[in-house]
């Protein structure tokens, strides 16, 4: 994208409309939403998981879907066994890699693609890796800017550690972590933060090309 600044202020704006629409009755909230989910998947507790991690993970759609928060919930609820946690852990890596998958070629067929194409940054991809919502808009600026496919499978390899992580530590310290992480205002903070660092960027390359 030829700013920086307009892919966090979409993601700001459509944060804010989502929370208003919510706030006001407009459309039921998203754990609700999920909820509903739980009940017509009785019985298909991996595929459910697989689905709400996935509809969190498309970018913009995961503003809306408390997935993580919920998914680590039921897992929670349920106590698995050691076993369990590994599949568990398959189904959200499988989620979150269909979900990069996706946020990948919507920006590679929709995003603007920059005139100078930077490096794949490792770290830029761990500190994506953070939020889920922050790395579906990560996957999506990485096909605007044309990167290599292959930053869909490192995403996938990391994030078998950090789910069972999530899973553990969630079940060791409180659901409480998770439900602040999931929490609106956190949310709006992390992509405001996020903002003011793009229009940063963007006012630095300004001032040198000038």
């Amino acid at each position: 994208m030829k700013y920086s600044f307009v892919l966090p202020l979409s993601a700001l704006i459509a944060l804010c409309v989502l929370s208003a629409l919510v706030s006001y009755e407009v459309i039921p909230s998203g754990l609700e939403q999920l909820q509903s989910l739980e009940s017509n998947f009785e019985g298909y507790f991996y595929l459910l998981i697989l689905l709400i991690i996935l509809l969190e993970s498309i970018v913009y759609v995961g503003f809306y879907f408390p997935g993580q928060f919920f998914a680590v919930v039921l897992v929670v609820l349920n106590k698995p066994e050691p076993q369990a946690i590994v599949f568990l852990t398959l189904a959200m890596v499988v989620a979150a890699t269909l979900g990069s998958s996706i946020n990948y070629f919507l920006g590679r067929n929709f995003g603007e693609v920059k005139k100078r194409q930077p490096k794949l940054s490792v770290k830029s991809l761990l500190v994506a890796m953070i939020h889920i919502n922050s790395l579906a808009f990560f996957m999506f600026a990485q096909g605007a800017n044309r990167q290599s496919p292959k930053v869909i499978f490192w995403a996938g390899f990391l994030n078998l550690p950090y789910y069972l992580l999530l899973i553990w530590g969630t079940s060791v310290l409180s659901e409480q972590v998770m439900q602040l992480a999931e929490n609106t205002w956190f949310l709006a903070i992390a992509v405001s933060t996020w903002l003011a660092v793009a229009l940063f960027l963007d006012y630095k390359k300004y001032r040198t090309t000038s």
